[in-house]
């Protein structure tokens, strides 16, 4: 009997205190972004704000206080907007995958005409100084909210193209990973549903094996202020 081991469906957690640097439109917060294959959930722990979606149905403002559970589908644009310490326990589908290369940032369109261009402006130098990684990960952030802008104002205005053509931009970038990708699925939130309907098809035999295997599991994170997307991230290994 197979007993799936990681978070429960296989979701990934981490800590996220969402930046509070200023952008060019007034507000403070993190980097514009989408995910291709994976849906994302907040559960708001402190403060206020608000995260900010862009849809081919439209713009959309979601409040965000303590107790708030927000969470969209893949392809939803997403700029969480910090009104006062503003803190999230996300929830990523797919063991992380969003934050492990699932996601692409709406830079303007000028950065997604190929990988190499893109892998550029988003970068942050591994082994560089923490004001270093922060001045990078303001100058992506920009980026991305200077893209978000244009794409937000095209859409509000009645035109849908360049929300389409960041959509197929954003595709082509992120083909060639996705053999990977499906490789975390597969270990991942397959394993987890299989694992499932062979406990369903265990039970339905009146059979308890599986119980006996029950374990415990508790970890600290692996790594604390990580410059993430969207803020400064604790995040766990399992």
């Amino acid at each position: 009997m197979v007993t799936f081991e990681g978070l429960p469906g296989a979701v990934a957690v981490s800590h996220l205190r969402v930046y509070d640097w200023p952008t060019e439109d007034g507000l403070r917060g993190g980097t514009p972004h989408l995910h291709l294959t994976c849906s994302e959930g907040y559960v708001v722990v402190g403060g206020a704000g608000s995260v900010q979606t862009l849809t081919a149905s439209g713009f959309r403002q979601t409040p965000l206080a303590a107790g708030s559970l927000v969470w969209f589908t893949p392809g939803t644009i997403h700029r969480l907007v910090n009104d006062d310490a503003l803190r999230i326990v996300v929830l990523m589908q797919n063991s992380g995958l969003p934050e492990a290369g699932d996601a692409v940032l709406t830079l303007p369109p000028r950065y997604l005409t190929d990988a190499d261009t893109y892998c550029a402006a988003v970068a942050l130098p591994a082994d560089a100084v923490e004001p270093e990684q922060e001045r990078a990960a303001r100058t992506r952030r920009d980026l991305a909210v200077e893209g978000f802008l244009a794409l937000r104002r095209a859409t509000e205005a009645g035109d849908p193209e360049p929300l389409a053509a960041f959509h197929r931009a954003a595709a082509v970038l992120v083909q060639h990973r996705t053999d990977d990708w499906r490789a975390r699925w597969q270990q991942g939130a397959a394993a987890a549903s299989r694992a499932t309907g062979e406990q369903l098809d265990s039970l339905a035999q009146g059979h308890s094996g599986h119980l006996a295997d029950a374990r415990v599991y508790a970890e600290q994170p692996s790594a604390y202020g990580k410059f993430g997307m969207c803020g400064r991230l604790d995040v766990y290994s399992g």
